[in-house]
């Protein structure tokens, strides 16, 4: 587990010093990222598929990436996912294209969408980064 913890605060201090107002899609049972980057002030809200995920002094709101509720989303400059399922990658591609955000994606193992986007070194992890929002 305290790998995890070491992967998750890497993602976090990168996005945290990175970004302002960043969603996380599908937190699941996994914090440790939106918890650093929430105490930079950076984070917006959480999202999962699944009701009834709460995690203290985050805002977690239930939706499907599949037919995302645009509202939830607008404004962010960043959205990220931790280890989603690659089938998540074109929906979360379309909802940054949609919203003009980046997004960053940690993949489990070397499990990876398409030509894997811009690989973006973060210490211990590499992230891939499937769209850059307009300057």
């Amino acid at each position: 587990m305290c790998h995890y913890k070491r992967i998750e605060r890497s993602i976090g201090e990168y996005i945290a010093a990175r970004y302002r107002r960043a969603v996380e899609v599908g937190i699941g049972n996994n914090p440790e990222a939106a918890r650093l980057i929430r105490a930079a002030g950076a984070l917006v809200l959480c999202t999962d598929v699944r009701a009834g995920i709460r995690h203290d002094g985050l805002t977690v709101v239930t939706d499907d990436v599949f037919e995302p509720d645009i509202r939830l989303y607008e404004g962010a400059d960043l959205i990220y996912a931790v280890r989603p399922g690659v089938e998540m990658v074109p929906p979360l591609i379309a909802l940054a294209d949609r919203i003009d955000s980046d997004l960053l994606v940690y993949h489990l193992g070397c499990e990876i969408y398409g030509d894997g986007g811009e690989v973006v070194d973060c210490g211990p992890v590499l992230l891939h980064r499937y769209r850059r929002r307009a300057p």
